[in-house]
């Protein structure tokens, strides 16, 4: 019997080789992944929402919600509305922390806003 003998490649090795070969890279590469510093943004770095702003006032948000008269809502008695203790708050931290009506500023945790909803 004679030993056969192939002179091309068979495509859907080379294409094993090759996927094998790039996972092992990776896997190779991916402890230094680590070393990479990604930028985070912090709700302290935010700006700060402010009067001027066009949200703030259709929304009528205030740094210091003991500067206005805040209706009950919910059950909740208006002088205990704080943006502490609303659910659009984000985060857990800081005086400035983000909320989700004003998309990349921050407000402050004694203000308040007329969207204003107790945090659950």
């Amino acid at each position: 019997m004679s030993q056969k003998t192939f002179t091309h490649k068979n495509p859907a090795n080379a294409g094993r080789r090759h996927t094998i070969g790039l996972a092992l890279k990776t896997m190779a590469l991916l402890p230094f992944a680590a070393l990479i510093k990604i930028p985070m943004a912090f709700a302290e770095d935010l700006p700060h929402v402010t009067d001027d702003d066009p949200m703030a006032k259709a929304l009528k948000y205030v740094a210091d919600a003991t500067t206005v008269e805040r209706p009950d809502k919910a059950g909740t008695p208006g002088d205990q509305q704080t943006c502490a203790n609303c659910q659009f708050l984000v985060g857990d931290d800081g005086e400035w922390r983000a909320c989700q009506l004003f998309p990349g500023k921050s407000v402050h945790i004694n203000g308040w806003c007329i969207n204003w909803t107790l945090k659950t």
